[in-house]
């Protein structure tokens, strides 16, 4: 990998993991608004702990440059569940926040979705016939 993808890499790591990361403590903490987002979805409390701890592997996978790929890989499927979920039963903006869960889920996927692409010669198995795409 070139230095600027490399470091165009690290700051979309460091991006998803700080979002990720930053949702953490209102998960596992139980705080209010965390509670009522996974009661709405039908998933409170086991929704909210398994989303927490797959969270938390994905931030120490992102930052991790051997597993950077697969936290990337675990970003967008935790993303693309977070915007399903917006999309459907929560929508966009959830209890008058403008908009900005929707945003950094959107935010995450993006930048998951960059390093993803930009480590998949990284990726168990399949890595070696992406890196010559």
């Amino acid at each position: 990998m070139s230095k600027p993808a490399r470091t165009v890499s690290w700051i979309a790591q460091l991006v998803s993991a700080v979002i990720l990361g930053q949702t953490l403590f209102f998960k596992f903490s139980g705080a209010e608004e965390s509670v009522a987002l996974f009661e709405t979805l039908g998933a409170e409390p086991w929704g909210r702990y398994g989303t927490g701890a797959a969270e938390a592997v994905a931030v120490v996978l992102l930052l991790l440059p051997r597993t950077a790929a697969l936290g990337a890989l675990l970003g967008v499927g935790l993303m693309v569940g977070a915007i399903g979920s917006h999309l459907t039963k929560l929508g966009i903006e959830w209890h008058g926040d403008g908009g900005l869960l929707f945003g950094l889920a959107v935010t995450t996927l993006v930048a998951s979705l960059v390093v993803l692409w930009l480590r998949r010669g990284q990726l168990p198995l399949i890595g070696a016939r992406l890196a010559r795409a």
